[in-house]
């Protein structure tokens, strides 16, 4: 019987970041119809379907997949009994951990959790917001939120939990940050049962280490050159390197090669600098993964 493994993407705003993440680590995903529930990929071996990540813990906790990558903030708020198999630090705009803050409208006066006290305070995730109140003897008012959580503020509600990448929309709301209640990444999680079966294991720790090396990899470049060896250490001076270079022999006397990994963000401030170091025949070139 051919093998199958069943893994949860997750639908909604971490679902075109994380088929790029998939793209990047050699798994391409892709819908043979633009309403499926039901990607394909070049993976034979994985079964995908899309679901909602605040209901994915508790489908992989019941068996109904092996696997899936959720963000932290669900996990916490379910409180399911899961593997957390790694964590990918990545979200719907770009390669950094999402916050979900206490926010409320400028002109408020409230200013700090304790003076939340008989309020009401509106959110999405409810359970958890609930706890964290309740394990600071905080008493107000938690209720659920359906959507346009930002509006409500002065209007249905005090405050709100609301979650964040940059602030942007919570500013443009005209709401300012009180303080931070949780940081949430994402997670490759698996059934219990799932990750105990040999092959599934495995599959899974494919999965992982593919995925983290694409993440990894996320805004670094090679940069490869020539140079004579008078200048190598003049030349190694300017690069800020992931580890030690990799530096050869070429075939024309007295000259090597070098190659390095950085961030893309100093190429652009170093090559001048490399070139007036006697570098020569330059070549940057991007990174799907990196493997440590």
């Amino acid at each position: 019987m051919d093998k199958r493994l069943k893994f949860a993407l997750p639908k909604g705003s971490l679902q075109q970041s994380t088929i790029e993440v998939f793209e990047k680590a050699g798994i391409k995903i892709y819908m043979p119809e633009k309403r499926t529930y039901y990607p394909e990929s070049n993976d034979p071996e994985i079964e995908f379907m899309l679901i909602r990540p605040q209901e994915m813990p508790r489908y992989i906790e019941d068996g109904v997949f092996d696997a899936g990558l959720c963000g932290w903030d669900w996990l916490m708020e379910n409180g399911s009994d899961l593997e957390e198999v790694s964590e990918l630090i990545y979200a719907k705009s770009g390669f950094r951990p999402v916050r979900w803050v206490l926010a409320v409208p400028e002109d408020s006066d409230i200013n700090s959790l304790n003076d939340l006290e008989g309020k009401k305070v509106s959110t999405e995730l409810i359970s958890y917001v609930r706890r964290y109140l309740d394990e600071r003897d905080i008493k107000c008012e938690v209720e659920f939120s359906w959507g346009a959580t930002e509006v409500k503020p002065g209007v249905l509600c005090d405050a709100i939990v609301e979650l964040t990448e940059t602030g942007s929309s919570l500013k443009a709301n005209r709401l300012r940050i009180v303080e931070e209640i949780l940081s949430s990444t994402t997670r490759l999680i698996a059934n219990r049962g799932s990750f105990r079966d040999t092959w599934k294991r495995r599959k899974i720790e494919n999965i992982s280490l593919l995925l983290g090396a694409a993440v990894d990899a996320e805004g670094m470049v090679g940069l490869k050159m020539n140079i004579e060896k008078s200048n190598v250490d003049k030349v190694m001076s300017i690069l800020p390197s992931l580890m030690n270079p990799t530096v050869s022999e070429l075939t024309l006397e007295g000259w090597v090669a070098l190659e390095v990994i950085i961030q893309e963000k100093k190429v652009l401030e170093i090559l001048p600098e490399l070139k007036r170091a006697g570098a020569q025949g330059i070549i940057e070139y991007p990174l799907n993964k990196i493997v440590y």
